[in-house]
């Protein structure tokens, strides 16, 4: 007798969606992007791979608990997300440690200042600051990037587990831009360059007219928190000449993480 079991439905990306409550919520959730201004609910399902009936309920209880809104038929993340994000312990203590450090920085270059962290073979953008003037970077805050494409993304990926820097040197390196870094044996160098000086220097690798220089925040076992950097367009700033500024503020948001967790660690 055939099995009457049913496939796993899959997302957009491939992935299968959990059976669970919890991971087809997730799954709802995950399939937007940065670039959206509403999803309707066709281009939901489509995402998702979730039966109609079943996508219909779920979006429903997650518009009553404000982590789907839903205007003009199309459905936007909630604010109460936003709210859960800010509570977020890790992310949160990052923030209120590395902010002054980042506004410095702003002062002393009036460049955009970003602060990420790894997730996957991505950085993921938690804090960016700028002016009035700043380059139109393909950054934006919550938006992702490849790790060997940006200063930030190669400071973090120069520290990352094994398992993580083989996946990305033994992957695919698709081109973002014409000067984008496509040969694993000039990335793999770049990554030493980046151990041994400390810093990570993009130079329209992400896109046409952006350059950056970025650097790794540790902790006290060398491992890798979130990376700091500033960018700005090729036509006016010049990397090189601020890369000890932050490189510097990348040590003090280390150090102040440091005595911050060593004031609340427990007694021996």
């Amino acid at each position: 007798m055939p099995s009457t079991t049913r496939a796993p439905a899959t997302s957009r990306t491939g992935a299968a969606t959990p059976d669970t409550v919890i991971g087809k919520v997730t799954a709802i959730l995950d399939v937007f992007t940065p670039d959206d201004h509403g999803v309707r609910f066709i281009e939901l399902q489509r995402r998702t791979g979730l039966p109609k009936a079943t996508l219909h309920r779920l979006t429903a209880d997650l518009v009553t608990a404000r982590l789907l809104d839903r205007v003009d038929g199309k459905f936007h993340l909630g604010g109460h997300l936003f709210e859960l994000g800010m509570r977020a312990s890790v992310e949160r203590g990052l923030l209120e440690v590395a902010t002054p450090f980042m506004e410095d920085l702003y002062e002393r270059t009036h460049e955009t200042v970003h602060l990420g962290l790894r997730e996957g073979v991505q950085v993921v953008y938690v804090a960016k600051l700028g002016g009035h003037r700043q380059a139109k970077a393909p950054s934006r805050l919550g938006g992702r990037m490849p790790l060997y494409t940006t200063a930030i993304g190669k400071a973090l990926l120069a520290h990352a587990p094994d398992e993580v820097r083989a996946q990305v040197l033994g992957g695919q390196l698709a081109r973002l831009a014409p000067r984008t870094i496509t040969a694993p044996q000039v990335l793999e160098q770049q990554l030493e360059k980046v151990l041994k000086e400390g810093v990570a220097f993009e130079f329209e690798e992400s896109a046409v007219g952006i350059v950056c220089v970025g650097a790794p925040i540790l902790d006290s076992s060398d491992s890798v928190v979130a990376a700091v950097s500033v960018t700005g367009p090729a036509t006016r700033f010049r990397p090189q000449q601020h890369a000890a500024s932050v490189r510097a503020a990348a040590a003090g948001i280390a150090a102040t993480l440091a005595r911050r967790a060593a004031l609340i660690a427990p007694d021996d």
